[in-house]
Formats: C-alpha cells, structure tokens, sequence
C-alpha cells in the first residue's frame, strides 16, 4: 500500500474505528442497565397509584392473587395478583408475614410482581 493512501486511513479511519467502539461500548451498558431481570411478562406490568406530596412523589405498588393449592407434600402456593402484599395473602392464610417470608427466602417483600408464585404453607 501506497504510503500516503496508508496515512489517509489511519487519518480518517482510527477515529471513526474509535467512535464505532465507544458507541457499541455505552449501547452495551446501557442495556444492562435498563432491566432484562424478567420479572414481569410484557402486558402483565404492576398497576401503580403516584401519590405526590410538597417534598416528595413515592408510588405505591398494589398487587392481587388468587389462591393455588398443591398436594400436602409440596406445601401451598400462592400467585401474586394485582393489590396483594405479603401481608395480606398471610392473613388469607391464618398466618404471618414472617412465617411466609421464612418459606420464600428469596422473595423481596418490597418487590413482589404479578404472576409472582410464593410459598404459604
């Protein structure tokens, strides 16, 4: 290659090589960042109620479920619906938050989604 042809190109195509990676580089971080834990099916996203004050804006999460029972040795199932908390489906079942948080560990008490399967009894 001609030695001003070969300058020509780093001249112009470094850099444009340089702003190809960055741009693949922050549409990367950006999408790790934005989600992919699929919590929710698209179509079955949480309803909120926005409550705004002088201060602050919080949103309350409203969750409902309906019952699903399994066979004795599998224990009782629960799915999480629109309007239910944790504290709710425990009453549902004459029991306490912390006796169904004890059976789900791993469950997030804050973050319950809907569809969302948990262990009551």
């Amino acid at each position: 290659m001609d030695p001003r042809t070969r300058r020509q190109v780093l001249r112009y195509g470094a850099p444009a090589a340089f702003l190809a990676a960055v741009t693949i580089a922050v549409l990367l971080v950006k999408a790790g960042l934005s989600g992919g834990d699929g919590g929710s099916p698209v179509g079955a996203l949480p309803t909120t109620a926005p409550t705004t004050t002088a201060a602050t804006t919080t949103t309350k999460l409203v969750l409902t479920g309906t019952a699903t029972d399994t066979t004795a040795s599998e224990g009782q199932y629960y799915v999480i619906k629109s309007g239910d908390t944790l504290g709710s489906v425990a009453a549902k079942y004459n029991t306490t938050v912390e006796k169904v948080m004890a059976l789900n560990p791993g469950v997030d008490p804050t973050s319950l989604h809907i569809g969302q399967r948990i262990r009551v009894g």
